[in-house]
């Protein structure tokens, strides 16, 4: 049986692709790409959150319009961002907005401490619970998603799979970036407790007493 020149240069060039590292980096790719997927999915979920944790406040407090209204607006904003995870401007945007509304529910949450009867509601329990678990998800996705993209780029980096990776295009990917690289394996305090009191005033310097006449 006669074998096909055509068929012996594919095989020819299968074997020197993977041998290069072809499939390796499509398989890292892939895993870049799932774990953003992740990453997305733990975010939604928290934007699915709040409209329901603002309704619950606002029943108790509508007074704190300022606070809620910076909640929702925060929420808008991160809905408004078209992310794209290989571009690092637009990382860059979208880890920006959601610090933003971040902010916004700590001083939410803040907030609500001035109010038991909020607190003992248990509709609001059980958000805070809903809220906490999902801050745990996001932060265990951020991190490793942070992990999978570090492992992509030293791979694409790396002799003689940067030959291939040059050569189909694939270029090293953005990273998320923050001040305190403990803050991946942290995740935000959501506590309901109550607050620490304020230390008491000093007393006021005494005054030396006037001399005799």
């Amino acid at each position: 049986m006669r074998i096909s020149p055509r068929l012996i240069l594919l095989a020819l060039l299968a074997s020197l692709l993977s041998g290069c590292g072809y499939n390796s980096i499509q398989q890292k790719d892939e895993q870049v790409k799932a774990g953003w997927a992740e990453v997305l999915n733990q975010y939604k979920r928290r934007a699915d959150l709040i409209p329901n944790l603002v309704q619950t406040v606002e029943g108790y407090a509508n007074q704190e319009r300022q606070v809620l209204t910076d909640v929702t607006n925060a929420r808008a904003r991160v809905g408004q961002v078209n992310v794209n995870a290989d571009d690092a401007e637009s990382l860059k945007q979208f880890q920006q907005a959601q610090g933003e509304l971040s902010g916004a529910l700590s001083r939410l949450l803040v907030v609500t401490e001035n109010y038991p009867n909020l607190k003992s509601d248990q509709g609001f329990r059980d958000l805070q619970a809903q809220l906490e678990g999902t801050e745990n998800r996001i932060t265990v996705a951020r991190g490793r998603y942070i992990q999978q993209v570090q492992d992509y780029n030293t791979y694409v980096r790396s002799f003689p799979q940067l030959i291939t990776a040059k050569l189909f295009g694939y270029k090293e990917k953005p990273n998320f970036t923050v001040e305190n690289e403990a803050q991946i394996s942290q995740p935000p305090a959501v506590k309901f407790g109550a607050q620490p009191a304020a230390p008491a005033p000093a007393p006021p310097p005494q005054q030396a007493p006037a001399p005799a006449q």
